[in-house]
């Protein structure tokens, strides 16, 4: 077997939102095949304590904090990748928020933070990373979006608005860049073990309700989602591009 397919070493990525959840595991995944790693958060307390632990395991990594829900932080995020490292390989662009209420609920600040934090920050950042992912020959972006963007969820329709917009974004800029060596792929996980469902995992009727209507019958964990964004990453899924992998322990494959 050639190991180089499946080993993402001498690769540079940037992570956002690396320091919890989904996006940690997808860090320490990627640092464990090799990759150098540039982390994005807010909280740049936990994103130093982080840095120091990766770097005295003898990890190459960088970061910035950054709260990319305003506006032009995209630009200054890839400034700095271009002053650290002059080279990007692979965007997650993994940020993401929700605000459950129904939607004759939700008021214009709301609106905006939920469109700004799930779907402006995604679509600037992989527009500013675009040079660097096409000079390096071999550009992948990974968007982290949902099963609510698939199908209808009980996460509230704004919430469900902009994932689903994350993937029209990827089949569209996997034609539009493809001439570009730069791959454009999904991941649309259900309930995972994170902080932002944390207040629906705790709520026992709720709990229940989802693993009635999962298949596998559990909920997931960070690090399944972090597999098929490191597969997307590396050379092994080199000829896949456009998709969109749903990581939902079979609810999409369950319509009745």
């Amino acid at each position: 077997m050639n190991q180089t397919l499946w080993s993402l070493n001498s690769q540079r990525a940037l992570v956002t939102g690396g320091t919890k959840g989904i996006g940690e595991a997808i860090v320490r995944q990627f640092l464990g095949l090799g990759a150098s790693v540039f982390i994005v958060a807010r909280d740049n307390d936990l994103l130093q304590e982080q840095l120091t632990t990766y770097r005295q395991q003898g990890h190459v990594v960088e970061g910035l904090a950054a709260d990319l829900s305003q506006p032009n932080v995209a630009h200054q995020i890839i400034k700095a990748v271009n002053n650290r490292w002059k080279s990007l390989n692979i965007l997650v662009n993994n940020i993401g928020t929700n605000i459950r209420k129904p939607t004759t609920d939700y008021n214009s600040n709301e609106y905006e933070h939920i469109l700004n934090t799930n779907l402006r920050s995604a679509y600037e950042l992989s527009q500013a990373a675009y040079p660097l992912l096409k000079e390096s020959g071999s550009g992948k972006i990974i968007f982290v979006s949902s099963v609510s963007g698939l199908s209808h969820t009980s996460s509230g329709s704004l919430y469900g608005m902009t994932k689903a917009a994350l993937l029209q974004l990827t089949r569209n800029l996997a034609v539009e860049w493809a001439p570009d060596g730069i791959r454009v792929n999904a991941v649309a996980p259900w309930y995972i073990k994170t902080p932002l469902a944390a207040p629906v995992l705790t709520n026992p009727e709720k709990l229940e309700g989802i693993l009635k209507r999962t298949p596998m019958n559990r909920i997931g964990e960070p690090e399944e989602v972090a597999s098929a964004v490191s597969f997307l990453s590396m050379p092994a899924s080199s000829y896949i591009t456009g998709q969109t992998i749903a990581v939902d322990g079979g609810l999409m494959a369950w319509a009745f």
